[in-house]
This record gives structure tokens, sequence and C-alpha cells, in this order.
């Protein structure tokens, strides 16, 4: 049995399909909106996270 490992993204792969800067998407990340992982010292962000984030950003706008 295996499971699927998701994919992880860079903070700018995160500034890109957010279409945020930098400093944005390490505010998210420091206020817990954005889960994120330490490999090595590198931040990486599940892509399943930007998409949960960007789904509750839609529920509360609408």
């Amino acid at each position: 049995m295996t499971s699927a490992v998701p994919e992880l993204l860079t903070v700018p792969e995160v500034m890109a399909r957010l279409k945020v800067g930098r400093t944005k998407v390490y505010d998210l990340i420091r206020t817990h909106r954005l889960v994120s992982i330490k490999v090595d010292g590198c931040r990486r962000i599940p892509n399943d996270a930007v998409r949960d984030f960007i789904a509750s950003r839609i529920g509360e706008a609408a």
C-alpha cells in the first residue's frame, strides 16, 4: 500500500500561483494561514495547502 506524496512547491512557485510577493507568502506562513515544511533549511509548501488556502478565501468571500 502506497500513499500519495503531496507535491511540494517553492516560495516563488506559490508567489506565482497566488499572484503575491515573497513577503506576503512568508507572512501567510508565519501566521499559520499557509502550511509549510522545511527541507534542509528550504521552505516548501504542499500544493494541497495552497489549494486549501484558496478554497478558504473563496468561502469567506461568499
